[in-house]
């Protein structure tokens, strides 16, 4: 028999004084630190304690006894139950802050090298509508907020076609609108769900694996493009045939309409087969007159005209004369490789996904460039001083990590190379931190600068540059 779990307390009247790790806010309650999700300092709260360890605990807000001056007026109606855009409630320029210090924080307790000031960071010239891709989730099991269950409303209808609950995967929170893509995006989500519902196709079953309608995904560019990609659940051809058909009519602007039968148990498309309905098999996407081509399966930064501004600092950090021979690591689709190849003798780009390789190729050639190479595999057994004695020394080296950081063997063979500047771009500053200290036998920090990629979220990418000791 289970011993029953001990009733944590409501702690009243606790003011909030700053922001914390994953995008919540903290407070301290005698010598406990709580973290609680939706605060802002300077709000005065009642908190229901959720988890109370020795030293910290986590609770949420079920009463605002004084909001803070900070606050501001969240946009979007879905704020606090779909889990994104947690800074919604606080301006653009506190946010900032956040990140900055953010920054800040990570490289002075890990790193713990020397530094110089950190650069102000590069706010998002758009707060809403940044993002190039969304994916939703068709399901038939509708997560039900607090006021809909408090109503007394019968709800027969649970179908829903929106994002996932965090920490339930198979509750689906029904969106009527985003904020973070383009308005197309939300025409095409809610046209596909009523046709959808009026022709009685079934929304998945997320724990029974069946159901007609699975997941989409939505493309955009900054050039106009769309790509939109429909993913179903069972092979049923007469279905699919209608529902594509129904699309192709109602939005004739679709540059790439594609779709996909997908039995397995999880949702990823990387291994599936896709199908072009209508248009191309692509979108392309601009960048100072280069195109870079985006399939269904193409990584590609999810803020177009922020990651512009983030391969700019990049590329001035690299300080190249036509005259280097440029690493790439981590080069994904070649992004980076492909901007940097007219200012560079010769660029070398690794990257894991053969996919992702075969892209990168793919953009060199439809942009001419002809001084790129690029190399699928594990970076750790690729990048090897054989390698490096065959493709030439790095003069610069540019590495854009996933968010764990480098291998430790990695870094050892950068160590070992010894470019006479590295880039490192990073997507978690902790972990960047970490490899700034590894890199300090024979670098030092000479400029940093934070980058705000993700608005309303805890989100922040940072370019160092470090020359050789």
């Amino acid at each position: 028999m289970s011993r029953k779990r001990k009733e944590l307390p409501v702690i009243e009247g606790v003011e909030i004084t700053g922001v914390a790790a994953e995008g919540k806010s903290l407070a301290r309650v005698d010598d406990m630190v709580v973290f609680i999700p939706y605060g802002a300092p300077g709000d005065i709260v009642d908190v229901k304690l959720d988890k109370k360890k020795k030293s910290y605990a986590e609770g949420h807000i079920v009463r605002m006894a004084k909001p803070s001056e900070l606050r501001t007026e969240p946009f979007c109606e879905h704020f606090g139950v779909c889990g994104g855009c947690k800074w919604q409630h606080l301006p653009y320029e506190y946010q900032l802050q956040c990140k900055q210090q953010q920054v800040t924080d990570a490289l002075e307790r890990i790193a713990k090298v020397e530094l110089p000031p950190v650069s102000p960071i590069l706010g998002s010239e758009r707060t809403l509508h940044y993002r190039n891709k969304l994916e939703f989730t068709f399901s038939n099991k509708m997560w039900l907020t607090y006021e809909q269950m408090q109503s007394g409303e019968e709800f027969s209808d649970r179908n829903a076609l929106g994002f996932h609950i965090p920490g339930a995967f198979d509750k689906v929170l029904d969106i009527r609108r985003c904020w973070l893509q383009d308005d197309i995006s939300n025409e095409l989500r809610l046209f596909i769900r009523h046709y959808a519902l009026e022709r009685g196709y079934s929304f998945y079953d997320l724990r029974a694996q069946h159901g007609v309608m699975r997941t989409l995904m939505v493309r955009t560019t900054s050039t106009g493009e769309l790509m939109l990609i429909v993913v179903f659940g069972e092979d049923n051809r007469e279905a699919i045939e209608d529902v594509m058909a129904a699309i192709a009519g109602r939005f004739p602007q679709i540059t790439s309409l594609l779709y996909v039968v997908n039995l397995k148990v999880n949702d990823t498309i990387g291994d599936q087969e896709i199908h072009c309905y209508r248009g191309r098999d692509y979108i392309e996407e601009e960048m100072e007159g280069l195109r870079f081509r985006i399939g269904p399966k193409s990584f590609y930064q999810t803020n177009s005209r922020q990651a512009y501004e983030l391969y700019k600092v990049a590329r001035s950090f690299a300080q190249l004369t036509g005259e280097e021979c440029v690493y790439d690591l981590y080069t994904g689709t070649g992004t980076i490789a492909n901007f940097v190849a007219r200012q560079a003798r010769k660029v070398v780009g690794i990257e894991y996904v053969p996919e992702a390789i075969e892209d990168a190729r793919l953009n060199s050639r439809v942009n001419g460039i002809d001084n790129t190479i690029f190399y699928a595999g594990d970076m750790k057994d690729v990048l090897t001083a054989d390698f490096i004695a065959e493709h030439g020394k790095p003069d610069v080296m540019i590495v854009d990590p996933p968010r764990a950081g480098m291998h430790g063997d990695v870094v050892n063979v950068i160590l070992e190379a010894e470019p006479r500047r590295i880039v490192y771009v990073s997507c978690n500053p902790a972990t960047q931190a970490r490899d700034l200290a590894l890199l300090d036998a024979k670098y030092r920090v000479a400029a940093v600068q934070p980058v705000d990629m993700f608005p309303h979220t805890h989100h922040v990418e940072n370019v160092v540059l470090l020359v050789r000791s």
